[in-house]
């Protein structure tokens, strides 16, 4: 059957040119690669690695066998024996090293190669591990702090390590990248902080154009803006406003050890590379000579510890000469005793008394120094929105913190630092613990936020927050005193409940009726002594005696002085963006912090408290690692109830 004769059609017209088909691409270029590029750390991680773990090896070989060197010293008859052996155990311990260096240099090579980080466009990646692999991937939003430290062997190489801290309390880890060159440090800071901020923005930009958007869906077109967004556009107009110069800048203080941190600034080390360009400064310090010799002498904590090392091996040094000894060491000690009794002991006492403070004060003196060299090359600057911290003229410490990130403000008076009209001055920030594979611990003053100023006026305090941290700027000014029942309160809690002078007079008090005793028992036959004997304790006893009491007084003078500074001092404050607390005494400490970085706030009181009419305050914030309590005893009760209304979300301030 044949099909109908149909009148062709003329073909519809195409609205567009069809396009010639795309080429077939070659298989390799078939997709593009979306792998990040990897950043490896420097290559001294193999054997400045190497070198310290074998270091740390040999020094416990050392310390472990060291008793057993000593011995075979002392130990008569062994002669050339001894030196064989002694021989045959150095060459032993040395080959053991080698093998070990060997071994631990193969783990860091192949370690090497597995140990990089990525810089996404969202997160933070770093990758470890040879046979566990671990990833650590950190939000750029999420990111606290960015800190570098260098040890001085490091600083000869011009490498360091990297701290990121995240907003995590204590449970968190600092991410810790080891062993990057001084430039990679730099660039890896500069592009954190650019890549958060950029995201910052672009969600505030986001968050306005919806409130805007919802307005016009609303006829609410002229409703202001949230004031979330409000906070944001002012902070970057006011980042911008810094930046083109509008925020002045003081002439850098110097000190002598200026030069040495200028003189690393410029050698910077082997492998350190070209400086990077992270940002303009718009406002820098350091310490001035006087500044950098107070903060070394207030910072002499080491020379008790060295002092009492050195009595512990003295101590350790006369009983190995008494080992050695043996039987003619109780010849000795009869020979001392009758000494003891002679006029030339009163004079030997007196060169040893002499001796004693001398080296106290040697020691003391190179603490001094070695807290000035620590401060050495000290500098504070606010770049773009945060601040950063260096010092450090041997080991190197910088610390970079964020703005929003400050949690609060500290001045802190030692009671020297009251003395001389003088405090430190820190910022209250998240510390996160340090990560595992950091060879370093952190020191002291990284553990307590950020120290902005170590020994620095009163009357310089207000300057110095102006043009570091501005955002503190609108502090309250009207303290409210604890109550006036806090005073009596306060020398009850201090001098006696917790005083130091009257449980030291009651110790005292108990030694004497124990002497008593004593007397008792010898007078009664219980107790044989012989009269020297009898008369060296009497002798020991009266010492105690007078010398407890008469320290319990002056104790007891200095907690009633101090309890009545404290109630003199002690207040708080709070206006619509912060809160103050102040808690006064012999030393002082000043805690300013935002009302929207407050975690939570509560009030207390026993039941003397309430009897008198008080409160303790107690104001949390994330500062720290795990989060810092301030405390405020004995606040009046009408005062500590109109804090919990201000504490409470649209509150009455």
């Amino acid at each position: 059957m044949s099909a109908p004769n149909v009148p062709p059609q003329a073909p519809a017209p195409m609205p567009n040119p069809p396009s010639p088909a795309p080429a077939p691409m070659p298989p390799a270029a078939a997709a593009p690669s979306t792998e990040l590029p990897r950043h490896h750390v420097h290559h001294s991680y193999i054997w400045l690695e190497s070198v310290r773990t074998i270091f740390i090896i040999a020094v416990c070989v050392v310390v472990a066998n060291f008793s057993t060197i000593i011995g075979l010293v002392a130990e008569e008859g062994m002669g050339a024996e001894a030196g064989f052996i002694m021989a045959v155990a150095g060459i032993g311990t040395l080959v053991v090293i080698l093998l070990t260096f060997g071994i631990v240099a193969g783990l860091r090579v192949v370690g090497y190669k597995h140990l990089y980080f990525t810089v996404g466009p969202d997160e933070f990646t770093l990758c470890s591990g040879i046979f566990n692999k671990k990833q650590v991937h950190v939000p750029y939003q999420r990111v606290q702090s960015v800190d570098q430290r260098a040890t001085l062997l490091q600083r000869l190489f011009g490498v360091c390590t990297v701290s990121i801290d995240t907003a995590g309390g204590a449970a968190n880890k600092a991410v810790v990248v080891p062993y990057v060159t001084k430039a990679q440090a730099e660039w890896l800071r500069a592009e954190l902080y650019n890549r958060k901020n950029a995201l910052a923005a672009q969600a505030a930009v986001a968050s306005g154009m919806a409130g805007a958007a919802s307005a016009t869906a609303t006829g609410m077109a002229g409703a202001p803006v949230p004031q979330s967004v409000e906070a944001g556009v002012a902070a970057m107009a006011q980042g911008a406003a810094a930046f083109a110069g509008n925020v002045p800048s003081p002439a850098v203080a110097g000190n002598v050890l200026d030069v040495g941190a200028e003189a690393w600034n410029q050698v910077g080390g082997v492998f350190a590379g070209p400086a990077q360009d992270t940002g303009r400064v718009t406002y820098e310090y350091g310490l001035t000579n006087k500044e950098l010799f107070f903060a070394g002498l207030s910072n002499t904590t080491s020379v008790g510890l060295i002092f009492a090392g050195l009595v512990v091996g003295v101590l350790q040094i006369v009983s190995f000469i008494f080992d050695v000894m043996g039987d003619a060491a109780d010849g000795a000690v009869e020979s001392a005793v009758a000494f003891a009794g002679s006029q030339a002991s009163a004079y030997l006492i007196g060169v040893v008394s002499v001796g004693i403070i001398v080296l106290v004060l040697v020691l003391w003196v190179f603490s001094a120094l070695g807290s000035c060299i620590g401060y050495g090359g000290f500098k504070a600057r606010r770049r773009n929105n945060r601040i950063e911290v260096e010092y450090g003229l041997l080991q190197h410490t910088f610390q970079g913190i964020d703005i929003d990130r400050v949690q609060s403000v500290v001045v802190k008076q030692s009671f020297i630092r009251r003395l001389l009209g003088y405090c430190e001055l820190s910022l209250g920030k998240i510390d996160a613990a340090t990560g595992e594979d950091s060879g370093n611990k952190q020191n002291t003053l990284a553990n307590q936020g950020i120290i902005i100023h170590p020994f620095v006026k009163m009357n310089r305090v207000p300057e110095i927050l102006a043009g570091l941290v501005p955002e503190f700027s609108d502090l309250p000014q009207e303290a409210k005193p604890v109550a006036k029942v806090a005073l009596r309160r306060a020398v009850l809690r201090q001098s006696i409940w917790f005083g130091g002078g009257f449980w030291l007079a009651v110790v005292v008090t108990v030694c004497l009726m124990v002497f008593g005793w004593v007397n008792g028992e010898v007078a009664t036959g219980g107790i044989e002594l012989d009269s020297e004997d009898l008369f060296l304790l009497s002798i020991g006893w009266n010492v105690i005696v007078v010398g407890g009491y008469a320290l319990a007084a002056v104790l007891f003078i200095v907690d009633i002085v101090n309890a009545v500074l404290w109630a003199r001092e002690s207040s708080f404050a709070y206006n619509h963006r912060f809160m103050q607390v102040s808690n006064g005494g012999l030393s002082r400490e000043t805690v300013s912090f935002p009302r929207q970085k407050i975690q939570f706030g509560c009030t207390k009181s026993n039941p003397l408290q309430r009897r008198a009419g008080t409160d303790t305050l107690l104001a949390t914030t994330a500062a720290g690692s795990g989060g810092t309590t301030t405390t405020l005893i004995d606040a009046s009760h009408a005062d500590a109830m109109a804090w919990l209304d201000w504490l409470k979300p649209g509150g009455n301030q």
